[in-house]
Formats: C-alpha cells, sequence, structure tokens
C-alpha cells in the first residue's frame, strides 16, 4: 500500500473523481468487451448469417432477427455503462451489476443458436457481476 507524505492512501481510488483501479477496472474492461460481443451478436443474428442454428422445439421460440435487436441493444447499453464504470461512480456500478444480469438472462435463452458463444459472454457476465460486488474496500485513514 503506497502512501503521501500526507498519509492517504492511494492504492485503490474509487470515488469517482478519477479513473478507477482493481476490479472495477476489469469490470469496466469485461463489460465493453462483453458489449461488443454482444453487438456482433446482434448484427450477425439481424443479418441472418448461417452462423447460427435454429432448433425447432425450443422452449423460448423467438425470430432470430428479434433475438439480434435484442442483443444488439443490449449490447450498446452494456458498452456504454463499460466506459461509464471507468469513472468509478456507484450508478455504474449498481448498473453495471443489473445490465450483467439482463445479458445473463439474454445470453442463456440464446444457448440454442450458437452455445459456445453464449457460454464465453455467460461466464464474462459472472466475472462482470463478481468484480463489481468484490468492488474496492473503504480505506481508513
Amino acid at each position: 500500500m503506497t502512501t503521501h507524505a500526507g498519509g492517504t492512501s492511494t492504492a485503490t481510488r474509487d470515488s469517482g473523481h478519477g479513473l478507477v483501479s482493481g476490479w472495477t477496472a476489469f469490470a469496466a474492461i469485461l463489460m465493453v468487451f462483453g458489449g461488443l460481443m454482444a453487438i456482433f451478436q446482434g448484427i450477425s443474428a439481424i443479418a441472418k448469417d448461417n452462423v447460427f442454428v435454429v432448433t425447432r422445439d425450443y422452449a423460448y421460440q423467438f425470430s432470430l432477427a428479434g433475438w439480434g435487436w435484442v442483443h444488439l441493444i443490449l449490447g450498446i447499453v452494456v458498452m456504454l455503462a463499460g466506459f461509464a464504470l471507468f469513472k468509478g461512480a456507484m450508478w455504474a456500478r449498481v448498473t453495471g451489476v443489473l445490465l450483467a444480469g439482463l445479458s445473463m438472462i439474454a445470453n442463456f435463452i440464446w444457448l440454442p443458436y450458437y452455445p459456445l458463444w453464449a457460454l464465453v459472454l455467460l461466464a464474462i457476465d459472472v466475472f462482470v457481476i463478481w468484480a463489481l460486488c468484490a468492488g474496492p474496500r473503504p480505506t481508513t485513514t
């Protein structure tokens, strides 16, 4: 732990006045990456690419283009929240947890269409929620 001459701790600053570090920065990077992947997922589904498998008897049947729009919009919002998270605002942390949860639900329902892609994004969302909840500890001075 490093200190200045005045005795204030600089190890983890997450007060919203500067750039974040630690788990919050890790979550922000993962959110930007996960949002970008969801955007690509949405664009590919809207374009009705031949990459996806369409199952007949799936309980959550929805058109591929409809799922594409869901993933595209959710990906844009997740990516924007990831950029906001770099400032360390508490609202961005809460929003990040909520959006990662929504992304987990969307990717769980997306499993039959592209299982590997959905599992990777599910894992990213789990790490985002964990990193945002583990976040910085209050420092005692």
